[in-house]
């Protein structure tokens, strides 16, 4: 398995696309003009990840100034976080999670959050449960968390 950046990976962002498209069932071109803006701003928000299996993506995530909440001040969000079924439970999701929160630090950006309705998962990867936020459009609140990258 093998975890690439979709900005240094420009050729498989369609592909990238439509596979988030599939499993989130957000418009394929939400994701087409996010990861062009990655591709055009390598330096800052939005990041797009997948991992590879033989060339096939089984996983990915992105990082977004805002994953659809109402606490804009929480910036920036990983989001989409998916592995496919047949490669859940084999440490992908924490690889992919690790991986991106190292990424953003190499940008300065040591402090990230996801909005998510799991209760144990991202406790494992050293992410914190920090308040409940209001959901664009959405009528029950949803756990944010928190990531802080150490800083010594």
């Amino acid at each position: 398995m093998e975890i690439v950046k979709i900005r240094e990976h420009n050729e498989i962002a369609d592909k990238a696309a439509l596979w988030f498209h599939v499993k989130w069932n957000v418009p394929v071109d939400a994701y087409k003009e996010s990861m062009l803006e990655c591709l055009k701003n390598e330096d800052c928000v939005p990041q797009w990840y997948v991992a590879l299996e033989n060339s096939e993506i089984i996983g990915g995530l992105g990082v977004i100034e805002n994953d659809f909440h109402n606490r804009k001040d929480l910036t920036p969000n990983v989001c989409a976080l998916y592995v496919d079924d047949g490669y859940r439970c084999k440490g992908i999701a924490g690889k992919l999670l690790n991986y991106v929160c190292e990424d953003m630090s190499s940008f300065g950006i040591n402090t990230l959050y996801l909005i998510t309705d799991h209760t144990s998962f991202y406790e494992r990867y050293d992410w914190n449960f920090l308040c409940m936020v209001q959901g664009d459009e959405e009528p029950d609140m949803i756990r944010m968390y928190i990531y802080k990258q150490s800083l010594s």
